[in-house]
């Protein structure tokens, strides 16, 4: 009952009650710590300037050689003499089959043969002679596994730490965390191959849920490596500079009308950007001023290494001139030998050993390679079994991400060493094992980045390059 206006003290508790309880629990749940925290409402602004590790690092740049596919490691780095014993018998132990229909358990050998050398001793294949050279400037890991069988799910996860599609690459990462060292040139770059792109295609420097302005930039690998860097001729010096500089106010004018839009304000960069590479890009991929003899240690004189041999020396100039990362891809499938193997594995070998070896060389002799990470792998090795059993020609080996090998030169890894081991057949990792996410938290590591603290908040969840799934820094590697 209402009187004089006022609320009667049964009709207030009635009409109150709910609040008075839902002021009690609010309570309780502050006491309890339960309550979501605030939500920061102030614009977040992401650029590439060069931000400081948190603990001194051992490496400034990446160049990452990724040989999609899948490269033997039976056949190239991890010789086996118990299956070389036992060649064409029948393999006794359980075997995950990507393609089960043409796949056999008969041992298959490696028709090629294996030599120790350097001061390391390290065996290598008689397909990898250049690599031969640089294994005493190498740390090899043979007890690599990632556990998921197909291509895609492999690339994923040692492109971006987990195996769903969506997520932020290793380049992304680290200009995300540190920045880059060059304003005229991108902080990450892809360069790609003339026979195709990887599987995932632009997946594989993709940004994923982190701002637009960390993904990686494409190279192609034929003139004009870049698009549209030259304007019209009627725009060229001073009336594009006015015209740049008109765009770049409307630009400023507007972002500040939408403070904290990250793709927006990624594209203004890119604008930005592109100004500054029709000068700076055109120079830094443009290796017609390099000497004779450095082009020759790149094989740029044979049409066999020539294309990747470029690349690789494109990969030099970019981290010389502070790219932060560079990534280079083989085409698609091309070190993916389900058959073929005895033609196809020599060809793949040829096309990028002279130039893998000789991007480690050069970077020695210019005093940069204990800066400088380099990478050479795939996302699965290959099984010990054959597939398309029958004829030599034929003849292949199946998916194996339970054991294979890839090579690190630089950065603070240690040289000459080999870490891990296979079984006796080459099929599964035993000792030493590195997984994907073990080796993402020692390349942060080395960065001067702890993988546990490197958090971008998607949704409110931190998320992280090792998945929030652990992840080991694998010293016994490190200098």
């Amino acid at each position: 009952m209402q009187t004089n206006g006022c609320l009667s003290r049964r009709h207030f508790l009635s009409k109150s009650g709910f609040c008075l309880s839902s002021l009690g629990a609010l309570a309780l749940l502050q006491k309890d710590g339960l309550l979501a925290k605030p939500i920061d409402l102030i614009p977040q602004h992401f650029d590439t300037l060069p931000k400081p590790p948190a603990a001194r690092p051992k490496a400034r740049a990446m160049i990452s050689l990724f040989m999609q596919g899948g490269p033997s490691q039976i056949d190239l780095f991890d010789p086996k003499p118990e299956l070389d014993k036992r060649n064409g018998q029948k393999f006794s132990g359980d075997i995950k089959f990507d393609d089960s229909a043409n796949a056999s358990t008969t041992l298959m050998a490696s028709p090629w043969k294996f030599k120790q050398h350097g001061q390391s001793g390290t065996a290598v294949s008689e397909l990898l002679p250049y690599f031969a050279q640089i294994v005493d400037d190498v740390t090899l890991i043979r007890g690599m596994q990632t556990g998921v069988s197909n291509h895609g799910q492999g690339i994923y996860a040692m492109q971006t730490g987990g195996v769903l599609a969506g997520r932020p690459t290793l380049g992304s990462w680290l200009t995300y965390a540190l920045g880059s060292e060059t304003s005229d040139l991108p902080a990450y770059v892809a360069l790609t191959d003339p026979r195709g792109l990887p599987v995932l295609g632009v997946s594989n420097w993709t940004q994923g849920w982190l701002p637009s302005i960390y993904q990686g930039t494409a190279v192609r690998s034929q003139e004009p490596r870049m698009a549209n860097l030259d304007p019209a001729p009627h725009l060229r010096g001073e009336a594009q500079a006015r015209y740049l500089d008109f765009l770049g106010g409307l630009n400023a004018d507007h972002l500040q009308k939408h403070p904290g839009e990250s793709d927006l304000e990624a594209r203004i960069a890119s604008y930005a950007l592109a100004g500054k590479l029709q000068i700076a890009a055109k120079e830094a991929l443009d290796i017609s001023g390099e000497t004779q003899a450095t082009k020759k240690l790149y094989g740029i004189d044979d049409p066999a290494t020539a294309e990747f041999g470029t690349r690789c020396l494109i990969a030099r100039r970019l981290v010389e001139r502070g790219v932060r990362f560079v990534q280079l891809f083989t085409g698609n499938q091309t070190w993916d030998h389900h058959k073929g193997i005895l033609a196809g594995l020599p060809a793949a070998c040829k096309y990028v050993d002279k130039g893998s070896a000789a991007l480690v060389i050069d970077l020695k002799a210019r005093g940069l390679l204990d800066s400088t990470v380099v990478h050479w792998g795939g996302e699965m090795g290959r099984l010990p079994v054959v597939e398309y059993p029958g004829s030599k020609d034929v003849a292949g080996r199946d998916h194996n991400t339970y054991g294979f090998s890839m090579w690190m030169a630089g950065g603070g890894f240690k040289a000459g060493t080999t870490y891990g081991e296979t079984d006796e057949f080459g099929h599964k990792a035993v000792k030493d094992i590195v997984s994907h996410h073990d080796y993402h938290a020692t390349l942060l590591h080395l960065f001067g980045l702890d993988h546990e603290k490197v958090l971008f908040r998607r949704n409110g969840t931190p998320m992280s390059l090792t998945d929030n799934k652990g992840g080991r820094v694998v010293s016994e590697l490190l200098v």
